[in-house]
C-alpha cells in the first residue's frame, strides 16, 4: 500500500473489543492526529499532521493549548507532514520535545517550498514535488508551551513523491534517541531513480533518469549504506541511532568507521516505510513494522539496537521473505548482489489478501501496518502479559500477539484486540499501563481498558418521536443495562437544555408546545458510579432545517478523469437563516479511494481548500482500481455543517501483455505474471514494465530477451495510452545452452 496514513472512506460504527475490555475517546476534536505522549504529571501532548503541537493539562482537559506552530515548514499532503514525536524520558529536568516532520523545502533550501500542495508541473505522482524531512528539538515551558524556536538537528529523506516520508522518533532504553523515515519512491511502479532522478541520487545527476542495471535511485535509497565508496549515504529506508543534544552518530554504531556521517547514524535498513517501531520492555530489541507494496506487511526486529550489528531488511529487493518482481526483473546491481547473501527475514509477515487472524472481522486487501506497542503494566487479563499489539489503519484493526514459551511474541498466538477503528495510527502505553490509540480518521485519542466494573449502557425511545405541537412524548429507558447486572438509576434531559434534571423514573413523558427538534438525553448510573448516556431526537411540528444546503456545481459525477488532467470544481451553499454562503464557509477534501474490490476501499487524504468557492487540482496517478472523491463542507453562523461529495471515477484501458513465445514471465509495477495476461490501468498512469531474462520456455530450453514491441529497454516506463494498447515481449532461443 502506499503508507500508514490511509483513512477509512466512513463513519464507522462503534469499534469492537474483546468481552470485558472497552474502547473510549479520551480526547477529542483534534484535527488528523498523529502522536500522542504522556509526560509526567498527567500533561498530553499530540501532533497534528499539520504542523501543529498541542498541550492538554491532562485527560479530563478539554482545552488544548498550542504547543508549537509549525504549519509554515510542513507540508501536509498526501501521506506527509507532523508523522514523529517523542519526550525526552527525562522531561522536565530535560524539557525537550522532539518533533519529525515533512519539510517543505528542496535539499538544501529553505521553506515554504510547495505549500500544502504540489502543482502540476512537476505533479504530485507525476514527477513529484520534491521535499526533505527534518527532525528538531523544541523547548517546553512551564505552561506547556515551546521557547526559543527549533534547535534542528537533521534535515534529510529526500522525497519526491507524497508517500513513505518519515515516521518515528523515539528514546531507547540506553538514551539514544532512534529515527526513521521511508524511501520517499513511488508508491505506482518500481523506481529506481527513471522519472527526473530530482534527488541525485548516483549515478546521475539530478535531471538524468537513471536506468538499470547501475541505477542506485528511488527505493533503492533504502539500501544508500551499500553504495559504492564516496557515493552519498542518506538515511530514506533506514532508521538511525543519534545524540539527542547534536542529532550525531552515536558511538558503537554498525558503520562508526566510515566516513560519511549518515552511515555511521544507521543501525537497520532495507524498509519501506517503517512508519511505526518500538522497544520491547527490558530489552535492547527495537521492533519496527514496515508497511508493504502489494503482498506483504511486515514486523521486523533487530535484536539489539546498541550492538554494532547492521540489519538490511531487503527491500526493494526483497518484499516480505520473498524477492521483489518488479526489482528483481530489472537485474539492478545492488539487488543482484544481495540475492547472493540475502536479507534479514522479517519476523512476521501478514498478506494483504488474507485475514491477520481467522473471522478477525477485519477487512483484507489494503493494508497498512500503523502501531507497534508493548504490554507492560496494565490490568489486562495475564494471556496479554507481554504481548505485542500492532494496527493496521487501513484495515482499522489493533491484534494482540502474546508471548509463546520463549517469551518473545508467539505469531501462532495472535487475537484481533480492536476491530472497526478510525485509522490507527500510532499505538503507545499510558496512565494506568492501558494500551491507547491514536484514531486519525476520527480526530481522538482513544484508551483501551479493563475496568474491574464494566459501565452500563444506555438506550433510550421516544413515543412518539415526531408529530404536531403540541407533542406528548413517552420515553422509555428500560432496555438500558449493567453487565454486572446492578440496580440502574436514570435521570432525563428532557428539554434538550444539557442538564439532566427533568425527571429520574424509568419511562417520564414530556409535552412540547414549540416547533423545532429537542434532542432528548439519558444519562444511566450503576452502583459503583459509572455512567452512560445517549439521545434520541424529538421533532415537534415542521421546523425549517438548520443545516446548510450544499452543491457542487463542477465537476459533476460524470466528469472522468486521466491522470495529469486539471480538474475545476465550484460549489455553493445556502440556509434558511444565513441564505448563501460566503466562501470564508467552505472546506473542500480531495481524497484517493484505494479499492482491493468492490466494497473495500480505503482513503488518502490528497488536498484540502478552506475559505474558496472554487478552484481547481490535478487529477493524480495510482493503481487502479481506484477513484476520487470530491467533499464540500459548508458550515453556517450557527456552527451547523453540512458535507457532500460527488464520486469521479477515472478514465481507464485495458492493456494486453504477450511474449514470443508464449508463456514468459513478465512484470508490471511489480507483480509477475505469466504471458499472456492483461492489467487494466489508469489513462495516463506511469506503469513499470520488465521481461526477466534468460528464462526457459518451449520444452525447457533457456531464451534471452530480444526485444520489446514499444522499443524500448527491457525494463522500461510506459504511460497508458487511450486506447487499448498491447506489448509484446520477444525472446529467442539461447543455442548451445541445455534445458536446465
Amino acid at each position: 500500500m502506499t503508507g500508514a496514513l490511509s483513512v477509512l472512506p466512513a463513519p464507522l460504527a462503534a469499534a469492537a473489543v474483546p468481552t470485558g475490555f472497552t474502547d473510549t475517546a479520551v480526547i477529542s476534536g483534534l484535527v488528523s492526529p498523529t502522536n500522542a505522549v504522556f509526560a509526567p504529571g498527567g500533561r498530553v501532548f499530540v501532533s497534528e499532521k499539520s504542523g501543529l503541537v498541542k498541550t492538554f493539562d491532562s485527560l479530563a482537559d478539554s482545552t488544548a493549548t498550542v504547543t508549537a506552530d509549525l504549519r509554515a515548514q510542513t507540508q501536509d499532503y498526501w501521506d506527509r507532514g507532523l508523522l514523529g514525536m517523542a519526550l525526552d524520558p527525562q522531561f522536565p529536568t530535560r524539557p525537550y520535545l522532539y518533533v519529525l516532520y515533512t519539510y517543505d523545502a528542496l535539499p538544501g533550501g529553505t521553506a515554504p517550498q510547495w505549500g500544502d500542495t504540489c502543482p502540476s508541473p512537476p505533479g504530485g505522482t507525476e514527477d513529484g514535488c520534491l521535499v526533505t524531512g527534518r527532525l528538531s528539538r523544541l523547548t517546553i515551558g512551564a505552561d506547556g508551551v515551546a521557547t526559543g524556536g527549533e534547535q534542528v538537528l537533521l534535515t534529510d529523506w529526500c522525497q519526491q513523491f507524497p508517500s513513505h516520508s518519515i515516521g518515528t522518533v523515539a528514546f531507547g532504553p540506553d538514551g539514544a534517541l532512534y529515527v526513521g523515515g521511508g524511501d520517499g519512491a513511488s508508491f505506482n511502479y518500481a523506481d529506481w531513480g527513471q522519472r527526473g532522478n530530482p534527488c541525485a541520487d548516483p549515478p546521475g545527476a539530478a535531471g538524468t533518469n537513471l536506468a538499470p542495471p547501475d541505477a542506485r535511485g528511488g527505493a533503492l535509497r533504502s539500501q544508500s549504506v551499500r553504495r559504492p565508496a564516496g557515493e552519498p549515504v542518506v538515511l530514506n529506508g533506514a532508521i538511525s541511532r543519534i545524540n539527542p543534544d547534536t542529532g550525531a552518530p552515536m558511538p558503537g554504531n554498525p558503520f562508526a568507521s566510515s566516513p560519511n556521517a549518515n552511515a555511521r547514524r544507521i543501525i537497520a535498513y532495507g524498509f519501506r516505510n517503517q512508519f511505526r517501531f518500538a522497544f520491547r520492555p527490558g530489552t535492547n530489541e527495537l521492533w519496527a513494522g514496515d508497511v508493504g507494496w502489494n503482498t506483504w506487511e511486515e514486523i521486523d526486529r533487530i535484536p539489539n539496537a546498541t550492538d554494532n550489528v547492521a540489519e538490511n531488511f531487503g527491500w526493494p529487493c526483497y518484499e516480505g521473505a520473498a524477492k521483489q518482481s518488479g526489482y528483481d526483473g530489472a537485474n539492478l546491481n545492488l539487488c543482484e548482489s544481495l540475492y547472493g547473501t540475502g536479507q534479514t527475514a522479517p519476523y512476521y509477515t501478514y498478506n494483504h489478501t488474507a485475514s491477520v487472524v481467522a473471522n478477525d472481522g477485519c477487512p483484507t486487501g489494503g493494508s497498512s501496518i500503523s502501531g507497534i506497542a508493548f504490554e507492560t503494566t496494565s490490568n489486562y487479563p495475564a494471556a496479554y502479559d507481554g504481548a505485542l499489539f500492532f494496527s493496521d489503519s487501513s484495515r482499522g484493526c489493533i491484534w494482540a500477539m502474546r508471548r509463546g514459551a520463549n517469551g518473545q511474541p508467539d505469531p501462532a498466538t495472535t487475537t484481533p484486540l480492536v476491530t472497526g477503528a478510525n485509522t490507527p495510527v500510532q499505538l503507545l502505553i499510558g496512565p494506568g499501563g492501558d494500551l491507547y490509540y491514536v484514531a486519525l480518521g476520527s480526530g481522538e485519542l482513544r484508551r483501551i481498558s479493563y475496568p474491574p466494573n464494566q459501565p452500563p449502557t444506555a438506550r433510550a425511545t421516544a413515543t412518539p418521536s415526531s408529530g404536531a405541537a403540541p407533542l406528548t412524548a413517552q420515553f422509555n429507558g428500560s432496555t438500558s443495562s449493567d453487565p454486572e447486572g446492578g440496580a440502574l438509576t436514570y435521570a432525563w434531559d428532557l428539554d434538550g437544555d444539557g442538564a439532566y434534571d427533568d425527571a429520574t423514573i424509568v419511562n417520564p413523558t414530556y409535552t412540547y408546545v414549540a416547533q423545532g427538534v429537542v434532542n432528548v438525553g439519558l444519562r444511566v448510573t450503576d452502583p459503583v458510579g459509572q455512567s452512560a448516556t445517549t439521545s434520541v431526537p424529538v421533532t415537534v411540528g415542521n421546523p425549517p432545517s438548520n443545516a446548510p444546503v450544499v452543491t457542487i456545481d463542477n465537476p459533476t459525477a460524470s466528469t472522468p478523469w486521466s491522470v495529469g488532467e486539471t480538474i475545476p470544481f465550484a460549489g455553493r451553499a445556502a440556509d434558511a437563516q444565513d441564505g448563501p454562503l460566503p466562501p470564508s464557509a467552505f472546506t473542500w477534501q480531495l481524497t484517493l479511494q484505494h479499492c482491493t474490490s468492490s466494497t473495500n476501499c480505503h482513503a488518502h487524504n490528497v488536498q484540502s481548500w478552506t475559505g474558496v468557492s472554487s478552484g481547481s487540482f490535478t487529477a493524480p496517478d495510482h493503481e487502479y482500481p481506484s477513484y476520487l472523491d470530491l467533499t464540500l463542507t459548508a458550515t453556517d453562523s450557527d456552527g451547523h455543517s453540512t458535507s457532500k461529495t460527488v464520486r469521479l471515477n477515472p478514465r481507464t484501458v485495458v492493456l494486453t501483455f504477450q511474449s514470443s513465445p508464449s508463456g514468459a514471465r513478465l512484470v508490471v509495477n511489480g507483480t509477475e505474471q505469466a504471458a499472456p495476461f492483461t492489467r487494466t490501468v489508469i489513462v495516463g498512469s506511469n506503469n513499470t514494465i520488465s521481461a526477466p531474462s534468460p528464462q526457459n520456455l518451449v520444452l525447457g530450453l533457456r531464451f534471452r530477451w530480444t526485444s520489446w514491441s514499444d522499443g524500448g529497454a527491457p525494463t522500461h516506463n510506459i504511460t497508458a495510452p487511450a486506447a487499448a494498447t498491447t506489448y509484446r515481449a520477444n525472446f529467442q532461443l539461447s543455442l548451445g545452452v541445455a534445458r536446465s
